[in-house]
């Protein structure tokens, strides 16, 4: 049996930064992963979509300035930014690895099983730690119909060798929209099925409400109000079935996405036998993101059910506080205000703070500054029809408690306002700053 002061499940960033700051304490450390080393981010998800997003988001500027300063709209290839992607990829999981061999870290390519509450089952190992850290991140939630096991993942979806005709995302949530824009760029007919009257249903309404017109005029099909009953088999691909509110309808497409959403990848780890309290949104741990039942285990990123969105920075950052309160013991808190989000559509669509549903169930007195802007500068240079704005300001103290946004550049207008949020600046401070121009950053001061 080998024992360790500290074993990592997962090797997403949450827990390659558990591990690496543990190792270099002084502290025995030992890491597994069923998956290459890296998580979801880094090979499947954020970093990827970007690379591949790269080229859609030149051909949607061309496309806005076509006839005005472009000539022609660029041809994109899947397969060349697939290419790009792969050796992006590729390089990750040795480069981590080889890491943690640096850094004397024990590493172990297996699935994990608690036997009791300090000890797990490795293949055919058995490893007993002090600590013991899930990281394990999320994976697609299943679709529970007859033939949901037809349907591909986000992870299927960013290995495409080559790109289908036609695709349809089941779930209207940011996989959906980010996946299907791309899609669409790239010269697929996409089509998205949810079953709620509206989608994006975390972002606020004013703002999905513009980002859904820019989806309408990439020709990608939104079918609301609509409840996925099948998959199945068909001459063009397959062939999915829905009740809408009027009648039954389908849809063929050569594949179908499973975008319905994810859940914590922790339900095979026998958790029940390692003493730790979990429920369909991770494992409930107390304020230090350790576990409520068995104060050996913490957990951290997706596998954690708490406050923060399942964003990439927010594992980094609690994998810092598991990090500092195994070391040090239980001290540190995680934050969870102004968390910026973004969904990288065409344009992009961000918000950080409170809605106004939250502001409003928090009983707070504000005002709220909106308005479609497609005829402001940063929109009218690059022929964007898409640029909106909502803000919510605080009556008596003028601070601002949430943005929302889409247009050009706003995932990285958005952080400023994160700023603005976490160091309580007023709307009077923002409204008084010189900002470069002209830049989309310099609009924030007419959002306020």
């Amino acid at each position: 049996m080998k024992k360790y002061s500290v074993f990592v499940i997962g090797s997403g960033m949450a827990g390659m930064n558990i591990a690496n700051r543990c190792a270099s304490k002084g502290l025995k450390v030992g890491i597994t992963d069923e998956l290459p080393y890296g998580g979801t981010c880094a090979l499947r998800g954020c970093d990827p979509k970007k690379i591949m997003l790269a080229a859609a988001e030149v051909k949607h500027m061309a496309a806005n300035l076509q006839g005005n300063n472009t000539s022609t709209v660029p041809e994109i290839s899947w397969t060349d930014a697939m290419k790009s992607k792969q050796e992006f990829v590729g390089a990750i999981p040795p480069k981590i690895e080889k890491g943690y061999e640096k850094n004397g870290i024990d590493t172990f390519h297996s699935s994990a099983r608690f036997i009791n509450e300090n000890q797990l089952q490795l293949g055919d190992e058995i490893i007993e730690a002090d600590k013991i850290v899930i990281a394990t991140g999320a994976k697609a939630r299943q679709l529970e119909f007859t033939g949901g096991d037809l349907a591909l993942t986000s992870t299927d979806f960013l290995d495409f060798e080559t790109l289908p005709k036609s695709l349809i995302f089941i779930g209207g949530g940011y996989i959906a929209f980010e996946f299907a824009h791309m899609a669409a760029h790239y010269g697929s007919k996409v089509t998205i099925i949810h079953r709620g009257s509206r989608p994006l249903e975390n972002f606020d309404p004013f703002i999905v409400d513009e980002i859904t017109k820019a989806t309408k005029e990439l020709d990608i099909d939104l079918v609301l109000n609509t409840e996925v009953r099948a998959i199945e088999k068909s001459d063009k691909g397959y062939k999915v079935s829905g009740n809408g509110q009027s009648n039954d309808k389908s849809w063929e497409a050569e594949v179908v996405v499973n975008s319905a959403g994810r859940i914590p990848a922790i339900f095979d780890l026998d958790l029940e036998r390692g003493n730790v309290d979990f429920n369909e949104k991770g494992i409930t741990v107390n304020e230090y993101l350790q576990s409520k039942s068995n104060p050996k285990v913490y957990a951290a990123g997706d596998a954690a059910y708490t406050e923060g969105y399942p964003l990439t920075p927010v594992a980094v950052m609690e994998g810092h506080i598991v990090t500092s309160n195994i070391l040090k013991g239980n001290s540190k808190k995680p934050d969870y205000s102004a968390i910026p989000t973004v969904v990288f559509t065409s344009p992009a669509m961000a918000s950080v703070g409170l809605s106004e549903k939250q502001a409003s169930k928090k009983e707070l007195d504000y005002i709220v500054k909106k308005n479609s802007v497609p005829e402001w500068f940063t929109a009218k240079r690059l022929n964007e029809k898409t640029y909106a704005f909502k803000t919510l300001i605080e009556k008596d103290s003028g601070k601002i408690l949430g943005a929302h946004l889409t247009g050009p550049h706003a995932e990285e207008v958005i952080n400023l306002f994160a700023m603005a949020i976490k160091a309580g600046f007023t709307s009077k401070d923002i409204k008084t700053m010189i900002l470069t121009y002209p830049s989309a950053s310099s609009d924030i001061v007419y959002m306020v």
